[in-house]
């Protein structure tokens, strides 16, 4: 099972009640090779909501208590992310997740980027706190524009095979 994040599969679930859809992880989801999460609502977040971003470091420094999650306001969320983290680890777990494919940039998802944290559309390397988590756990965490690549692997083929 391949777990990918709703906004990619067309769910308009983003801060700003958009999607990011990807056409290819949408038709997964419709052939039931993959399940959608969306750690920010599992969080406890509602759409729309306030823009948020890393502030002191990357997922891993939210997890081990040295960086926050703030939105554009000055709001501390990094409690609900951290709460969304472990809710999309959870569905990893019971779905026995293969592959996990989340949006990149997000302060939740991003696995090699995400907004450095200044709120001025400026991004950086980094990750966020649930694809850290995921990846504490041991679970590969890709982003949308990995996944040709990881599809192409022959240990992920079977993934992606049609059936």
């Amino acid at each position: 099972m391949i777990i990918v994040s709703s906004c990619l599969a067309g769910l308009k679930v983003r801060y700003n009640a958009t999607d990011s859809l990807d056409t290819h992880i949408q038709l997964l989801v419709e052939a039931k090779k993959a399940v959608t999460v969306c750690p920010e609502l599992l969080g406890g977040f509602s759409t729309p909501r306030e823009p948020a971003e890393i502030i002191g470091g990357n997922g891993d420094d939210v997890l081990s208590g040295s960086a926050r999650v703030i939105e554009w306001s000055g709001r501390d969320v990094t409690v609900m992310y951290i709460k969304g983290a472990y809710q999309a680890l959870r569905t990893a777990q019971k779905l026995g997740a293969l592959l996990i494919v989340l949006k990149e940039n997000s302060p939740s998802c991003g696995s090699a980027m995400i907004y450095n944290g200044e709120f001025a559309n400026v991004k950086q390397a980094g990750y966020g706190v649930t694809t850290a988590l995921l990846r504490r756990e041991g679970y590969t965490v890709i982003s949308e524009y990995e996944l040709s690549v990881y599809a192409a692997q022959p240990e992920y083929s079977a993934l992606f095979a049609e059936r």
